[in-house]
């Protein structure tokens, strides 16, 4: 999911928001103001209602970022990368780089966030209880309920047993620790989460169709996402599983053909198209990778400006380059190469290109190492 706008940094993880959650964030803040509490707490001024809404929907936002935060943090402690964080119309998204090496570096890595948002429910229950003790039963108890009711059903909501959901990453831990198989754990979690997915779908029908309105088609949404990820996550595990073990330098295609960023476009054209079968072409200096031009970038040039157009101004800038070693396994570089929007990275030794791996090539390295892994089931 991609940030539409960034916020900052937070621990040292970029922290970005996607436009969809300005959609569910009005949602929120509507339904306070102008339904539940105008219901629950009568004859106040319109002004009050929507600073109360306003306060609550902010409040929450903030938990579901900390909710994030905390799974970032752990995450880091257990040796992975976060690429950021980003909050999106279902909640928000940890990108992590990599795999937990064990389970019990899984089970820490998705146990935090539900914990975080039970403790978060807790500390506004609580507060809650103490103003009702007190003898405040205004707007603001409301607020507090309501932030405390809405934290703890999240925190349980996400341990339900099913990918993606947190729950789903400790049901994977535990088939990993029992069976030793982390990708027929993946498969267990995404079919559970295939299974909620389907029930909320039914529910949420059932619902909208019983007078529930709205509230019944949000739920059936959400299954349709559930359904959507645990499948994304089952093919990724395949896709894993299938390239365990296989270097960068098996699956690259060596010394590719290079250029000059001073090229024009127009020479490419005329003498690299047709005669460089690749569809994209590396732009070095002395050996050394500086960028990477493709044929989507090149067809967006007009043809009466290839000629006064160079390779550099159309290329993926040198900061923007996915760069791996020969040596690197395959595995830790795909979560690097699905950021690129080229979807190509150069694979350099010394400072200097000596392969390009492409989405061809991952694409036949997945067909043989599914042979391989039928070949190894069947014996």
């Amino acid at each position: 999911m991609r940030a539409s706008f960034r916020l900052g940094r937070i621990v040292g993880v970029p922290v970005g928001v996607n436009w969809s959650v300005l959609v569910i964030f009005a949602l929120i803040w509507w339904g306070l103001s102008a339904n539940l509490f105008p219901a629950s707490y009568p004859d106040r001024s319109v002004v009050a209602y929507v600073l109360a809404g306003l306060a609550a929907a902010v409040v929450f936002f903030l938990g579901l970022l900390a909710h994030e935060v905390s799974h970032a943090v752990v995450a880091k402690r257990n040796g992975l990368g976060v690429g950021g964080i980003t909050l999106w119309l279902f909640g928000g998204v940890a990108e992590l780089r990599g795999e937990a090496r064990t389970p019990g570096a899984e089970l820490r890595i998705a146990g935090i966030g539900p914990l975080v948002s039970l403790i978060i429910g807790a500390f506004f229950g609580v507060l809650a209880m103490l103003l009702n003790i007190a003898g405040v039963h205004g707007l603001w108890l409301g607020v507090m309920a309501w932030l405390g009711g809405i934290n703890l059903l999240l925190a349980v909501f996400n341990i339900l047993p099913a990918a993606p959901l947190d729950g789903g990453r400790l049901l994977r831990a535990a088939v990993w620790k029992a069976t030793g198989d982390r990708t027929r754990a993946t498969v267990v979690a995404a079919r559970a989460g295939w299974v909620l997915g389907l029930a909320l779908i039914g529910f949420g029908l059932f619902r909208f169709l019983t007078g529930a309105g709205v509230g019944g088609l949000w739920l059936a949404l959400i299954g349709w996402f559930l359904i959507g990820a645990a499948s994304l996550e089952e093919r990724q595990a395949r896709v894993g599983s299938a390239l365990r073990g296989i270097r960068v330098a098996e699956v690259m295609t060596p010394q590719p053909q290079t250029a000059s960023g001073e090229m024009t476009v127009a020479d490419f054209v005329d003498n690299y198209l047709f005669a460089y079968r690749h569809t994209a072409l590396p732009l070095t200096e002395d050996g050394r990778p500086v960028g990477l031009a493709t044929l989507d970038r090149v067809r967006g040039v007009p043809s009466d400006a290839r000629g006064s157009t160079t390779l550099e101004s159309v290329s993926c800038r040198s900061d923007e380059l996915v760069l791996a070693s020969p040596d690197e396994q395959l595995t830790d570089l795909l979560p690097r190469l699905s950021d690129c929007a080229d979807g190509r990275a150069l694979v350099v030794a010394d400072g200097r290109l000596v392969g390009i791996v492409s989405p061809s090539d991952i694409s036949r390295a997945v067909q043989r190492g599914s042979m391989r892994d039928q070949v190894t089931v069947g014996r």
